[in-house]
């Protein structure tokens, strides 16, 4: 089961972005994305040589900062420095996920607008149904609201 199952949102731009470890899990997400209609801006890196991962999430979090971005994956060995290193701008909620409930509670709950991957973690399978329920889920909102306002 792919993205392509999902509903497309054509209007709504991804950034994504990862190491040198999460370059190949990197590839399989942003084309899921594309077949379901979405604009990827793909961050870096393009090949497998070793990068500073603290770099790339630093990008991705210009993008949303900025606006040109809506919303982010970020993909390293483990997900863990990528998510601490997006997490230093305060325009970001980057939750690591390494299932579907963490992906679709990072969303209703928290609002997350980055979800990052561990791609030494998860299986393909695995990161692509997280990617979907991360982008399928809406913010709940309600007593949730006033809780993420104290993050920004």
């Amino acid at each position: 089961m792919g993205l392509a199952a999902g509903v497309a949102m054509p209007d709504q731009l991804i950034a994504i972005a990862s190491d040198h470890a999460g370059v190949d899990l990197k590839a399989v997400l942003r084309a899921e994305l594309e077949a379901t209609g979405r604009e990827v801006i793909d961050l870096g890196p393009s090949g497998d040589g070793p990068v500073d991962y603290p770099d790339y999430a630093e990008a991705l979090a210009q993008a949303i900062e900025s606006g040109r971005a809506e919303k982010g994956v970020l993909i390293c060995g483990s997900g863990i420095g990528m998510s601490i290193a997006v997490n230093r701008s305060r325009a970001v909620r980057g939750a690591l996920c390494h299932d579907e409930e963490a992906a679709r509670l990072a969303r209703a709950h928290n609002d997350a607008n980055v979800i990052a991957l561990g791609a030494r973690r998860v299986s393909e399978e695995t990161a692509r149904r997280c990617l979907q329920a991360f982008l399928d889920t809406d913010f709940e909102g309600g007593r949730h609201k006033a809780r993420v306002a104290k993050l920004s």
